[in-house]
Formats: structure tokens, C-alpha cells, sequence
């Protein structure tokens, strides 16, 4: 690795900008469709699946403070698993977060354009949202101004995306009390409170948009080396960003049931989802709150726009640590001297953008695979984290987490439960895919590159191992698997086989993780930092 020689962002993000950004970054698309989704999928018990989901990401946030605090660099969710099992992690890594982050910029804005289709005739063709050649050209000039945004100075970017997050704050909480008013007690048991079981509670969470809509720590961890003071504001603003979003979208959820009128509710639970298709839009309209419909509109354009340009800025960032870690292309590692914005890698983020919008066009056709491979980009983060206390105890932690022990393998365990509980059909492609990835990358550094790639399958074989076993498990499990291991006993096995790879991953650490000559580069700039504020040339 030669990151005393990489060159570096200006650090100008505040507490304020990352918490905003933290907020924006899970404020999307989510809010506006899962509502619907994870009632038709779980009831009224959606409410628990909120809160599930709520807790398992402040899990895998707890273990990012750490890190991020420790190795404020930017797109650290690609550095981390470098750091602790070596570069071919760290490509799996980039590989995997750059698919999730691109194609959930694409999200946001086909969410955009679905909304936008009940104000604007003529962008959606059908039901299910699929859009129009007009409301595909709108899409991808989307995608071309927030490409040009993201070429701009990362102040500039800070400032639009805060303005962006007020006004997602607003319109939601507008929703909470107006719609608080027509909450009716008899929604929540009259047709059971779990009617589809408690197994419909973890199907919500993972494919029903919940970890989805969650999952927006990573864009304040791909900025870390933009920030002022990142040791502390970097914590507090990941754990500012998770505790705000759960009191919203639960409050969300909880307006949503209640409020659905009984006429829609004569068959259950399943199908509200295709009554509600635009949840808290068309319960507005129902409940004769048109102004309320026109917000939720125009918030829904706005809101998930404001998203997906996060998402692009954070997909690039990652493109360019992956290219600085020496596993990607080096085109890549280079800086605009005008803008310090990495050009390069938000081109090819756009260009991914484009791809993620031809096979895939509307809101529900991405999102499985989507919170999948956004999960998967989370996974392997905790078992760094513990490889690392255990190989460079002496590494500088300004924040550390308490009984890591306990943390650690709950948060890969929770991780590992949520990708298993997508499917089958999700993850027999999914999975299938990063195992052939693995193969050609250590078959390109073997054959091409003539590089011993003995040590790095020495400590990342447990990752082959946790997608063999995890594609297995998918199998013979009850979520579209064979049912051969029913629920939940399948979720005991699997939770005991994330335990077991935990286990195996912490202890079979790279040998040579670099970062002796990475803390003096941290221990260097914070110097530099604190000079410049005192004012010593």
C-alpha cells in the first residue's frame, strides 16, 4: 500500500454538513414507498420490523465510529477490509459497494420519476411504474446534473444536499401530524397484528425496503477524509443520523396503519401495497388532504433526487480509494486540481447510473437486489474491525467501542441474517457472482500481474467459505429455498455460521495491514490541521 503518498480531499465538512448527510442519505425513496410494502409483507407488526431494523444498523454503526474515527479516510468501507485481510478483500469490497451505491443512485431517481408521474402525464407507461422513452430521457438528465454537481467542490455539494435534507424533514413530519388525526385503534388487530407470521417481519425488514431505507451510514464513512475533526464528528454524526431516522420512519409507519381506511382493508393486509402504490400520497388524496398529496409530491421528486446525489458523490469516493488501494485502475486515484473533486470516478459513476436504469426500471424491480448487495457492501466491516484490535492493539482508537467481543459478531451475525433473509432467487445470482469475482481477480493477479496470491487466499478464505455456506443455507432454508431446514430453525444455523466465520476471519488477519505508515499520515495531517489553526507557517 502507499497512502503516504496518495493525495488527499480538503477537509471543509462540519458536524453539522455530516449528520445532514448521514439524515439525507437513508431520507430517500424509502420513506415514500416501503410503508406500503412492509404492511402488505407484515401488518400492523411492520411497526417491530422498523425498529428491528433501527437497531441492527446502530449495531454496524457503533463499529464504523470506530474505525471511521481511527482511519478518517475517504471511502473507507473499501480501506478497512484492505487494512485488516489485504488488497483482494478490498477489491471484493469495491466491487461490491460500487454495484450497490450506483445502482441505488438509479433507484432514487427512477423513485423521482415514478412520483413525478402523477403531477407530470406521459413519464410512466403502466402500474408498475415502468417509465416512458420521455420519462427515461428525464431520468438520465437527472443523472447528468448531479454528475456535474458531484465534479464540484465538496462545499458546494454540502451546501445543496443540507438545503435538500431541511426540506425532507418537513414534509415528513407534516405527514406524522395530519394523518396522526385519522388513526384508527381497530387497523391494528382487526385482521391480527402479525397476520402473515413473525417470519414476515424479517422479510420486510430485508427485502420490503426497511435496511434499504436504513442504510445510510457508508456515505458519511466515503467522506471521512473530508471532514473537520473527524475523530469526534464522524461518531456523533453516525449515530445522530440513525437515531433520527428510527423516531421518523417509525412514527411514519405507525400514521400509515392506522390511518388506511377500513374499505381497503376487507381482505387484510396483502394487496395494500398495489392500493397504495404511492403510500402516503394516495392515502392523502383518500382522506381529502390534497395540499398534503401536492407536498408529499413535490417532496418525492425532491427527496430522493437529493439522495441519489449523495449516493453518486459516495459511489465515486469509493471508486477512488478502491483505485488507491493498487487493485483497481490508478486512472482512477486522480483529483481535479480546480474542484480537489475526483472526476474521474463520478464519470464512471454516471455511466453505471445509466446501465443500473436500462434492465431494471422501476422502484420494486431494484430494491431486493439493491438492499442486498448494500448490506453485503456492510458486511465484512465488523470482522475487519475485530481483526484489527487483535493485530494493532496500539492503533490509535479516539472512539472505542465497548465489549467489541459482544458487538462484533452480533453486528456480522445481524448482517449475515438480513442477506440470507432476501431469497433464493436474489441470492443464487448474487452470491454466485462475487465467488466468481474472487476467482478472476486472483487469477488476473496471479497470470497477468505475476503477484504470490498465496497470502491473500490464506486470509481471505473464510470469505469463500461465508459465500458457499451462505449460498447453501439460501438453498435448503425456507426463504424460497427448499424448506428442507424450516423457520426458524435455518435462522439458528445460519446465525451459528456467521458466528463460526466471525471467529475465523478475526483470526486470519493479513500478516502486513500497512498501517504503521498510515498513522503517521493521520498523526501528519492532524499536525498540519492544528498549525494551520493557530496560524504557524
Amino acid at each position: 500500500m502507499q497512502q503516504s503518498q496518495e493525495v488527499s480531499f480538503k477537509r471543509s465538512l462540519s458536524l453539522v454538513d455530516l449528520t445532514l448527510l448521514g439524515f439525507g442519505s437513508m431520507f430517500g425513496s424509502g420513506w415514500l414507498f416501503a410503508a406500503s410494502h412492509v404492511a402488505a409483507l407484515a401488518g400492523p407488526a411492520s411497526i417491530f420490523s422498523w425498529l428491528a431494523g433501527g437497531v441492527a444498523v446502530f449495531f454496524l454503526g457503533l463499529v464504523y465510529c470506530e474505525l471511521s474515527a481511527a482511519l478518517p479516510k475517504a471511502g473507507g468501507i473499501v480501506r478497512y477490509p484492505a487494512y485488516a485481510h489485504g488488497p483482494l478483500l478490498g477489491s471484493l469490497l469495491g466491487f461490491i459497494t460500487v454495484i450497490a451505491y450506483s445502482s441505488l443512485t438509479s433507484v432514487e431517481i427512477v423513485a423521482a420519476r415514478q412520483y413525478a408521474g402523477s403531477w407530470i402525464p406521459g413519464l410512466t407507461r403502466n402500474v408498475a411504474g415502468d417509465p416512458t422513452l420521455l420519462g427515461w430521457f428525464v431520468q438520465f438528465a437527472a443523472l447528468c446534473f448531479m454528475a456535474k454537481l458531484n465534479m464540484s467542490t465538496v462545499k458546494t455539494f454540502a451546501v445543496f444536499n443540507n438545503i435538500i435534507t431541511i426540506f425532507k424533514f418537513v414534509v415528513p413530519s407534516l405527514v406524522i401530524v395530519c394523518l396522526f388525526m385519522y388513526v384508527r385503534g381497530d387497523n391494528f388487530h382487526s385482521h391480527g397484528f402479525a397476520p402473515h407470521g413473525w417470519q414476515s417481519l424479517e422479510t420486510a425488514i430485508s427485502t420490503g425496503g426497511i435496511i434499504f431505507a436504513y442504510l445510510g451510514l457508508t456515505p458519511i464513512v466515503a467522506v471521512a477524509g473530508e471532514a473537520k475533526d473527524p475523530q469526534r464528528t464522524i461518531p456523533l454524526a453516525l449515530m445522530l443520523s440513525v437515531v433520527m431516522a428510527a423516531l421518523v420512519y417509525v412514527l411514519l409507519q405507525f400514521v400509515f396503519v392506522g390511518a388506511v381506511p377500513p374499505s381497503l382493508l376487507t381482505d387484510g393486509w396483502h394487496g395494500v401495497n398495489r392500493a397504495l402504490s404511492l403510500p402516503f400520497h394516495d392515502l392523502a388524496v383518500m382522506l381529502g388532504l390534497g395540499w398534503l398529496a401536492s407536498c408529499v409530491v413535490l417532496d418525492a421528486i425532491i427527496s430522493p433526487s437529493g439522495t441519489g446525489n449523495i449516493y453518486m458523490g459516495s459511489c465515486s469516493r469509493v471508486v477512488f480509494a478502491w483505485a488507491q488501494t493498487g487493485t483497481f485502475s490508478s486512472w482512477f486515484a486522480k483529483l481535479d486540481p480546480k474542484t480537489n473533486s475526483p472526476r474521474r470516478a463520478v464519470l464512471l459513476t454516471f455511466g453505471l447510473s445509466v446501465f443500473w436504469m436500462l434492465p431494471f426500471p422501476s422502484w420494486d424491480a431494484l430494491i431486493g437486489v439493491v438492499s442486498s448487495a448494500l448490506v453485503m457492501s456492510y458486511t465484512f466491516t465488523p470482522v475487519a474491525a475485530g481483526a484489527l484490535r487483535r493485530t494493532n492493539p496500539d492503533l490509535a482508537r479516539p472512539f472505542q467501542v465497548p465489549f467489541m467481543g459482544f458487538v462484533g459478531p452480533v453486528a456480522f451475525i445481524v448482517a449475515t441474517l438480513i442477506i440470507f433473509w432476501s431469497g433464493w432467487t436474489i441470492l443464487s445470482w448474487l452470491l454466485s457472482l462475487q465467488l466468481i469475482f474472487i476467482a478472476g481477480s486472483v487469477l488476473v493477479r496471479h497470470l497477468v500481474q505475476k503477484i504470490d496470491c498465496r497470502e491473500d487466499l490464506r486470509s481471505c478464505g473464510w470469505v469463500i467459505a461465508y459465500f458457499a455456506g451462505l449460498l447453501a443455507f439460501s438453498r435448503v432454508g425456507s426463504f424460497e429455498g427448499l424448506n428442507l431446514i424450516p423457520h426458524p430453525l435455518d435462522d439458528v444455523a445460519v446465525a451459528l455460521f456467521a458466528w463460526a466465520i466471525y471467529a475465523i476471519g478475526v483470526r486470519t488477519a493479513h500478516r502486513d495491514t500497512g498501517l504503521a505508515e498510515e498513522e503517521e499520515v493521520i498523526i501528519h495531517a492532524q499536525a498540519e490541521a492544528v498549525r494551520a489553526t493557530i496560524g504557524v507557517q
